[in-house]
């Protein structure tokens, strides 16, 4: 299943995938490579767990985050499924081999 993009300009971030949408501040940011490839990752993320377990997931992870870190930018970026997104968005290839739950491996 691919994603629908929207453009929603007071988006807080570049990017945001909320499925079954990818949301982008600027519709330039459609053409931008590693953003779209990064917001995908999380798009195949909550598919392989049904969507709303890994909403669930996430916060829980951000929260228990917050709590060790002590700060919303070290939280967010140690997020198990920020570190895969972050980690490889500029593999323009890696959703051709990525593995199921591949995620786990940045816990």
């Amino acid at each position: 299943m691919k994603p629908w993009f929207l453009i929603w300009h007071r988006l807080p971030a570049n990017g945001m995938a909320i499925f079954p949408f990818i949301i982008i501040k600027d519709v330039r940011m459609k053409t931008d490579p590693v953003l779209v490839n990064h917001e995908r990752i999380h798009f195949r993320q909550q598919l392989e767990l049904l969507v709303l377990p890994f909403y669930l997931l996430y916060l829980l992870n951000y929260l228990v985050n917050l709590i060790r870190y002590k700060k919303h930018y070290l939280a967010y970026f140690n997020l198990i499924f920020e570190k895969e997104a972050y980690g490889c968005a500029d593999n323009l290839d890696y959703l051709k081999t990525r593995k199921f739950f591949a995620w786990l491996k940045y816990l």
